[in-house]
């Protein structure tokens, strides 16, 4: 895995200043991930089949309605901290967590369909080559296509828990059944991404033999998933499908307003700096409570992350605040911080409706031009 390094436009001092101002923090706590991560994910069962349990004890009664919205709002925040781990597998060293990276997918990533294998391609965002172009998977020029984008992408929240039984109950099997697909599935249909029309790279054998595997746990999760109530309550029309629907949905809302956070989204398909790449990420350092709820393991120090991918979360805050009072006044690492997420949306979609005006604007007087032409 590469990751990003200086260049001319970087001030190759200043970044070795930062560097030595956080050297110390580099090596991950495993006891920290495994207590994080267990709690997150067990204590987030226990709230999920609260509101499933509560009315089949209690009944629909107000109270129960208001417990069910806690239990709900409970479980959205623990399992989408549970499944922000995905993203520190990725940048974890290889020897030392291979435990941890088995537990991660047998209690959360097989359970929500979503196999730490569709995250591997995640290292091309951090490939400053790669970064904000067709290469990058997780970056759309949100801040130049129109507001409509940033809805749509807000949207798809409502379809992606169905594509997802899709994708693991029909496709895979299929792939099983004609090979010829899985080159087609692996570059297309095998990565969490933003751009949907990123092509993975091909895998390694080794890469493949653990996308097979995972792919099978998740089958085998899917067909028990859809065929519970009827062998359990003789309901073929099981509840709980609703219940799980929900949540979902409402994690992937959670996520995606975080990720519309985490960039500027201001590059439009060309090679940026390593400057220009810290300056289109955020980091939110203030109001910490709130923001390590949208923002979870880290996600919140955006930029801090682009800056050292290999930093552990639980050890950004205080590189932050080293680097803040650290650097000098003029570095532009200062210029990643946003005041909230709130803002920073804001200011995104008011980008966007800048943009779409400036295009409208263009296309009239293009038309314009080109009616005077032909009088």
């Amino acid at each position: 895995m590469s990751s990003s390094s200086p260049d001319a436009s970087c001030d190759a001092f200043r970044f070795s200043e930062a560097r030595a101002l956080i050297g110390d923090l580099q090596r991950p706590n495993q006891a920290i991930y495994w207590v994080d991560f267990l709690g997150s994910i067990l204590v987030g069962h226990v709230f999920l089949h609260g509101i499933f349990l509560l009315p089949w004890f209690y009944g629909f009664t107000p109270q129960v309605w208001a417990g069910m919205a806690v239990c709900y709002v409970l479980t959205l925040i623990l399992y989408m901290r549970a499944l922000m781990f995905i993203h520190e597998l990725v940048h974890l060293p290889e020897k030392g967590f291979t435990a941890f990276r088995v537990a991660w997918n047998a209690l959360c990533g097989i359970f929500f369909f979503v196999p730490s294998f569709l995250y591997y391609p995640h290292v091309d965002h951090h490939r400053r080559k790669h970064y904000g172009t067709e290469h990058d998977g997780e970056y759309l020029p949100l801040s130049n296509r129109g507001p409509w984008l940033i809805a749509v992408f807000i949207g798809q929240a409502l379809v992606l828990p169905l594509l997802a039984i899709f994708r693991f109950a029909v496709i895979s099997p299929m792939c099983w059944v004609v090979p010829r697909l899985r080159p087609i599935v692996h570059r297309h249909l095998s990565t969490m991404v933003v751009d949907p029309f990123y092509e993975r790279p091909d895998a390694s054998p080794k890469v493949m033999r653990i996308v097979l595997l995972q792919e099978a746990l998740c089958f085998a999760w899917c067909v028990w998933f859809l065929i519970r109530g009827g062998i359990l309550r003789d309901q073929w029309l099981d509840p709980f499908w609703l219940i799980a629907y929900a949540v979902g949905v409402g994690i992937l809302v959670l996520n995606e307003v975080r990720t519309l956070g985490a960039h500027r989204w201001t590059n439009d398909g060309g090679e940026m700096s390593f400057s220009e790449q810290l300056l289109d990420s955020v980091n939110y350092p203030k109001h910490a409570w709130a923001s390590e709820l949208w923002g979870p393991i880290g996600t919140r120090y955006h930029a801090l992350h682009h800056l050292f991918p290999r930093l552990p979360y639980h050890n950004l805050g205080k590189a932050h605040r080293r680097l803040t009072e650290g650097l000098p006044a003029e570095s532009i690492y200062h210029q990643t911080s946003a005041e909230s997420l709130v803002s920073e949306i804001a200011a995104l979609w008011a980008r966007a409706r800048e943009a779409k005006e400036r295009k409208a604007v263009s296309a009239n007087a293009s038309e314009s031009t080109n009616v005077v032409a032909s009088t």
